[in-house]
């Protein structure tokens, strides 16, 4: 059997267990509020005003917005929304943030075909499923050659979620991962930029136009994934044994075994390591941010060459800068949504200090963990005083996880920017409830309970 034809056997009949539905229940959650937050982020009212413009109204919803559109624009939007913020969730084997586009293709896949809650969370875990086989092969080899896997692995767990939200059967659905395979693309050159988002809506819309098209007879190779000049191929993953990814599937569920990262701050997940330790030393010490001579990091040899940004000059590319990220936790005591807006990134205290962070490669770190998960951080104060940590992991890792009341204080946190507190405490109830919802075309309406104006395009 192919890779293909592996996996869509898996897809498109594979028996959730209540863990992993429960674990995607709380993805779900997660990334509706930070699409909802997401919304009125610039990238994603540009990808707002051309879905209008170009797409039209249809049966599927832009959240945070009064806008309607067919499937595959309110994909390219809601993916684009989650993603706008860098707050949506990490896996460290597929080396993605998964459920933008997973939620937002079966969201919109679901909507157009008035599917339950449980067959959206159900089609999630499948498309997570898949991306992490697909991890274990290619990572971190494909992740350092400068692809974004969030939109290249993405798009064919996208095609997944969406072949199973619309019932596609083994056969179809195996075309719709290989039309997947054939539109993956994203780069890591654009992070900073709007690109960055748009790659987490680009992956859903594929994944959608993929599970359509196949729907419609439309062919594509069986061996789209691992023939000669397939997916794994092309993307520099030769030689390796796509068996031993595929071989679990069905038998160990990564989304429980491994787990998800929630991110308690908005800004790349590499950042986090960093900030978790500076605010935890800030408040242990009582360090006064005037007081701080230098602040020296050492990372992975991977984590440079995410974390581009020295002197970012806009709040995209400050989510990409574990100089300003360092500088504004030991600035504030925190990390916010706001800490990206202008004012914050112009603040004095924050200026000062940007200048004296530095982040230098470390080939020892990395070695035991997943890279962009550990470093070493030494603030030096004056007077001569040195505080040094070594840290693997932070908050919301899943050896750390956030609890269900932060989880629920973020959502609220983060859909208020978009719709009234009614609405959002009715979506929380819909979306911790989901998987007893009869139709997901019903958070549509919560969203609307109580809103003042939703947000205009």
């Amino acid at each position: 059997m192919t890779a293909i034809s592996r996996f869509a056997e898996f897809v498109s009949s594979a028996d959730v267990p209540a863990a992993a539905r429960a674990a995607a229940r709380d993805a779900v959650q997660d990334t509706v509020g930070v699409a909802l937050a997401g919304a009125g982020e610039p990238a994603a009212r540009i990808v707002q005003r051309v879905a209008r413009a170009d797409g039209g109204p249809g049966a599927c919803s832009v959240l945070g917005t009064d806008l309607t559109a067919g499937p595959t624009w309110a994909a390219l939007a809601n993916g684009t929304a989650a993603h706008a913020l860098d707050f949506d969730d990490m896996c460290w084997v597929s080396l993605a943030h998964p459920s933008a586009p997973l939620v937002a293709a079966g969201l919109a896949a679901g909507e157009a075909s008035g599917a339950s809650g449980r067959e959206l969370l159900d089609a999630y875990v499948v498309g997570f499923e898949v991306e992490c086989a697909l991890g274990v092969v290619m990572n971190p080899a494909h992740y350092e050659q400068g692809w974004h896997c969030t939109s290249t692995i993405g798009a064919i767990g996208a095609a997944a979620a969406a072949a199973r939200v619309l019932g596609l059967d083994a056969e179809t659905t195996g075309r719709a991962l290989s039309i997947a395979a054939s539109e993956a693309c994203g780069l890591k050159e654009n992070f900073g930029t709007m690109v960055k988002p748009l790659q987490g809506g680009l992956a859903a819309r594929n994944g959608v136009l993929a599970a359509l098209l196949a729907r419609e007879a439309f062919t594509a190779s069986e061996r789209a994934i691992d023939g000669p000049q397939g997916f794994l191929v092309a993307m520099g993953s030769a030689g390796r044994d796509a068996e031993k990814a595929i071989d679990p599937l069905g038998r160990r569920w990564e989304i429980v075994e491994g787990g998800i990262t929630v991110k308690l701050y908005p800004s790349c997940a590499a950042t986090h390591p960093t900030i978790d330790t500076l605010i935890d030393l800030r408040r242990e010490h009582g360090i006064d941010p005037a007081a701080v001579e230098a602040v020296e990091i050492d990372v992975d040899p991977v984590t440079p060459t995410v974390l581009i940004h020295d002197r970012p000059a806009t709040g995209l590319e400050g989510k990409f800068s574990l100089h300003y990220c360092a500088a504004a936790a030991l600035a504030s005591g925190r990390v916010g949504i706001d800490t990206f807006e202008r004012d914050a990134m112009q603040a004095p205290a924050v200026a000062r200090l940007v200048p004296r962070v530095a982040m230098r490669a470390d080939e020892r770190l990395g070695r035991e963990s997943p890279p962009l998960t550990e470093a070493r951080v030494r603030v030096r104060l004056a007077g001569g005083r040195t505080l040094e940590r070594f840290v693997r992991g932070a908050r919301g890792y899943p050896a750390r996880p956030a609890s269900q009341d932060e989880l629920d204080a973020k959502f609220t946190t983060c859909a208020r920017r978009a719709v009234s507190a009614e609405a959002a405490a009715a979506a929380l109830d819909f979306l911790r409830a989901l998987d007893s919802a009869a139709s997901v075309r019903d958070l549509a309406s919560r969203l609307a309970v109580g809103s003042a104006e939703p947000q205009p395009v």
